[in-house]
């Protein structure tokens, strides 16, 4: 017999809900809804108010060639390092699937970056790239004459791009190695007793069986990118000439620098805008059969 006091499953169920829907309410939802509303206002917080605009801030951000500069070097910057992201982790992953000595310790090799603070290693890849540096004193030894890596619009976004695959490419092993071990191995055996070769093994096993995991490791390695800061700010302060400005560093300093919340704001929603398209067009292309 049902008790007269027992509540409804939907008020249980609302109330397991609670601290879920309040913490994101809290630290998702509000501060998305208050940067709407930051994008439509001018003035500063150290100035006696803030005062509404309308789209004056998106009106200013679509007629600043600096900021189409920036949305293009951060665009450029994307594709170049998730691409590399995914691919050279994904091969580490199927070399160090297989059993060898020292396996171990070339996978903890490997993982080390992804722990380490990126300020300390922006800094060493500063050191490592200045024009009287220790990459350009090896160049020295086979003739080729020193480059002014952070100093030259071509070179300066190469290098955070290089820092940027360096650091994440531990992570992303080692998701490509859980997915791994998810694959029946009796799936290799009998490929292996049909005659099929490793690439073949790999394009119709692999690949097939880590699809979840490439859709996981293409997604966050996107938001990653996306947000990226700390290799801008310790490396090359978004120089030379504007030419390494990420969205994030320029939001940065629109609203730390210059004290222009609302144009930063409208900077940071185009920059969530650009995130879910992103975000979107992953899902249709991994959505596909």
């Amino acid at each position: 017999m049902k008790s007269p006091f027992a509540w409804p499953e939907s008020v249980t169920a609302w109330l397991f809900l609670a601290p879920a829907l309040l913490f994101l309410g809290t630290f998702v939802l509000w501060p998305i809804a208050y940067l709407g509303y930051l994008s439509f206002t001018a003035g500063s917080f150290t100035q006696a108010g803030m005062r509404w605009v309308g789209f004056s801030n998106y009106l200013q951000l679509a007629l600043n060639p600096d900021f189409w500069q920036v949305l293009g070097n951060t665009i450029y910057f994307t594709v170049a390092t998730v691409l590399p992201s995914i691919v050279i982790p994904l091969g580490l992953a199927v070399l160090l699937n297989q059993s060898f000595r020292l396996r171990d310790v070339l996978r903890a090799a490997y993982f080390i970056p992804s722990i380490t603070s990126l300020v300390a290693v922006g800094l060493g890849w500063r050191w490592l790239f200045q024009t009287d540096g220790p990459v350009n004193a090896l160049l020295a030894q086979v003739g080729i004459p020193a480059i002014p890596w952070l100093g030259d619009t071509t070179w300066a976004m190469p290098v955070l791009i290089l820092l940027s695959i360096w650091k994440q490419l531990g992570f992303n092993m080692v998701v490509f190695l859980a997915g791994l071990q998810t694959i029946p191995v009796s799936r290799y055996e009998a490929a292996e007793l049909d005659g099929a070769n490793g690439w073949q093994q790999f394009r119709h096993i692999t690949l097939p069986g880590l699809r979840p995991t490439l859709v996981f490791v293409t997604v966050t390695t996107a938001i990653f990118t996306l947000r990226s800061f700390e290799q801008v700010y310790v490396v090359t302060g978004g120089g030379p000439l504007n030419s390494t400005n990420l969205l994030v560093y320029y939001i940065y300093q629109q609203a730390f620098a210059f004290f222009d919340f609302g144009y930063a704001a409208a900077a940071a929603t185009v920059l969530l805008v650009v995130t879910l398209i992103l975000l979107y067009l992953q899902a249709q292309v991994w959505g596909q059969d």
